[in-house]
Order: structure tokens, then sequence, then C-alpha cells
């Protein structure tokens, strides 16, 4: 497309000597000239040619001067639109006050056009530098209106509703998951495989934003689907690991526990990808974490096994899933939360309910970083056995 230029001028004369200096640029279409003879006639031109990008200007001149015409373009808030003024030599005040009102530089006369040449390509450079960088920030407002979709998209495929099932009186349950970024790598799931086994997740994509999200869908959907099958958490596990090899590339995995819960008799079994172990809250406040299974991280070398692990939790019993993101939280000393302030945390929790428990270790992880940023995401996921009947 061609640079549009208004010229606007009462000598009649100008027009004739515009389209013969720049002849050349008009024959190969690289300018195209729009004149008027005020700056009542040069808005009506605009109004008309709204992709006009460069204005070339008298000071004086009937019914609207150079200095008004220029006020009225800066009204326009348009930062690709620029404005040369013409004026007469040595009259520097009238200059002064067009550059203040916005002008972007000024040409004598009697114009040398050989001197307006070089202001006119000093002038378009200048616009190229604006047009690309208004269409970068375009697209990057077009990115972060795409981020927010996703990130509304990925809160949604996560349980937001608690309690999830207020029907069932054998356990609580709570999670959260806070992203460092729009959108994260982390993700917690439950669901119910038949009528008395409840399945629970917490996973870590490695990396974060889009790419570890859309990493972190499939590994949810995968595991997902091969739970609603295979019994055995590690197995589940080994499949999942043989599922995500082909879809990962080289600098992506996942880490991930998941366990069953039988809702009749307290049993918990459970397997674990290279994930955090998590802890188990006792009735009396103790805390210890769970008997680590040693498994792989997944996505990475296939045909690696992944063991399981049965244990029986007491009615009143919480287990405690997490991402390290809590663990590695870090303060503007560059200090890790780490496990010790967790274990404190959860030794205080023993009577809490589970929303208030989360929330208690939300406020300490927000007090121990206080003006450090959010560096990795947080996830949290607590249940707690009831037992049958209760």
């Amino acid at each position: 497309m061609p640079i549009k230029m208004l010229v606007v001028d009462d000598e009649p004369d100008l027009e004739l000597l515009i389209r013969q200096k720049f002849r050349k640029q008009i024959r190969e279409n690289e300018y195209e000239f729009v004149f008027a003879q005020h700056g009542l006639a040069a808005l009506a031109k605009m109004a008309e040619h709204p992709e006009i990008n460069l204005i070339l200007s008298d000071i004086n001149m009937p019914e609207m001067d150079g200095l008004t015409l220029l006020s009225k373009i800066g009204e326009l808030q348009n930062p690709a639109l620029k404005a040369v003024i013409v004026s007469a030599y040595g009259d520097m005040e009238n200059i002064r006050t067009a550059m203040n009102r916005g002008a972007f530089d000024f040409v004598t006369k009697p114009i040398d056009f050989t001197d307006l040449e070089v202001t006119i390509n000093k002038t378009i450079r200048q616009l190229h530098i604006i047009k690309q960088a208004m269409k970068e920030h375009e697209q990057l407002i077009a990115f972060q209106q795409d981020l927010n979709i996703a990130a509304r998209i990925q809160q949604s495929i996560l349980p937001r509703t608690f309690p999830p099932f207020p029907d069932r009186k054998e356990f609580d349950i709570y999670a959260t998951m806070v992203p460092a970024k729009e959108v994260g790598g982390d993700f917690y799931d439950f669901f119910f495989l038949d009528d008395d086994h409840l399945a629970v997740v917490v996973g870590d994509v490695s990396g974060k934003g889009i790419p570890a999200a859309i990493f972190m869908a499939l590994s949810r959907t995968v595991l997902k689907a091969i739970a609603s099958r295979v019994e055995n958490p590690g197995e589940c596990l080994r499949q999942v690991n043989e599922m995500l090899i082909p879809e990962s590339d080289s600098a992506m995995f996942v880490t991930i526990f998941y366990a069953v819960l039988n809702t009749n008799t307290g049993e918990f079994t459970f397997s674990n990808g290279g994930h955090n172990p998590p802890y188990i809250v006792s009735t009396n406040g103790d805390v210890t974490p769970l008997e680590y299974v040693g498994g792989p991280i997944i996505g990475k070398i296939p045909g690696l096994p992944f063991d399981s692990t049965t244990i029986t939790l007491k009615p009143g019993d919480a287990i405690f899933m997490y991402t390290d993101g809590v663990t590695e939280a870090m303060n503007p000393g560059k200090d890790l939360f780490e496990e010790p302030r967790l274990i404190e945390c959860l030794s205080q929790g023993k009577d809490k309910q589970l929303t208030d428990l989360l929330q208690c270790i939300h406020t300490e992880l927000k007090t121990f970083a206080a003006t450090e940023p959010q560096s990795d995401d947080i996830t949290m996921l607590s249940l707690r056995y009831l037992g049958n009947g209760m």
C-alpha cells in the first residue's frame, strides 16, 4: 500500500510542483497525495481518506490555519498520523508553537524539495516503526485475550465445586490450584471409579505457560481414561507413561501422585510417578510423609514399572497432596518455604476443616513470600477419611 500524504496549502502552484517532484514515487505506487487549500478542507479530506498517515501543512492559511489544524489532529490521538509544518524562514515563534502542538518536523519556505524529500523519508521511517509497534501491541492484546480464555478453560476443567459429593459422608475433600502465570502445568482431580472407590490425583508438568497447560490437559485426560478401566494405581501410571511418551518433546514430562480410596474400609492404594510424597495428618496432629513408592517421572522413559502400596486410613486421618510450588516458594532473600514450615502448618490442622487448612497454608505462603513474585504453580489437595456411615 502506498504512503498517503495530505498537502495543505493555499498556494495554487504547489500541487503541480509536488506531483512533478515525486512523479517517480507516484508512478511506482509508493506515494499518494491528497490536496487541500486550508484547515477545514484538510479535516474533510482526512475524514474521506482515513488511511492518510502524513500531513504536510502550511501555517498561514484562510478559514483555518495550520496551528489550529495541528490542535485538531492532536485530538484524534492517532500515533500513526504525523504532521510536518511549512513556515517562512525565521518564523521560529510559529514553528516552536507547532512543535509544541505535536508537529513531527518542519521545513521552511521557499521549499527546498531535496530537504522536503529527506524530511518525508525520515517521517515515513518513523511511521513504519510506530505501525510495527502498534501491530505488535495489537498482537499482544490478542494474545492476552487468548491467555485469559485459556485460563478460564483450564480452571473450568478442574473440579471447583466443594463439597463435590455432598451426599457422601465417608470423606471430605478440598483442592486449590493457583498458577504462576495465566495458565499453568499443575492439575488435580478426583472422581469415582465405582460406588465405593474414589480416585484422587495431583500432577505437575515441567515448565510453565501454554505448553505446560496443553500437556497438563492431555495428562489429566489420559489418566482419567485409563483409570476408568485399570484398577491398580501402579498399572494405571505405567500405561499413562507409555501413552504420554509419544506426545511429549525432549523437555516435557509430568510427575503424578495417584491413589484410590476404598470409602468402606479406608484402604488407600497409591502409586507415585516422581512426585512429592504426600503427608498423613493423623487425628492427634502427627504429620508424617506417606511411605515413598519409588517411581520415575512420567512421559520420558518407556517400559518402566510403577509400584503400588496400600495403607489403611483411620477415621479422621487426612492425606495432604501438593506440588513443589508450595515447598519451593521463595521469599525476597531467596530462601525456600521447604517442608518443615509446611509440616508446622499441617500439624495445626487436625481440628480444622480442609478448606480452612488449605487457606491457612496459602496465607502462610503469602506471608513468607512477601514481595517476591510467585515463581511456580501452587496446587494442594487434601482428603480426610471420615469412616463408613459417619
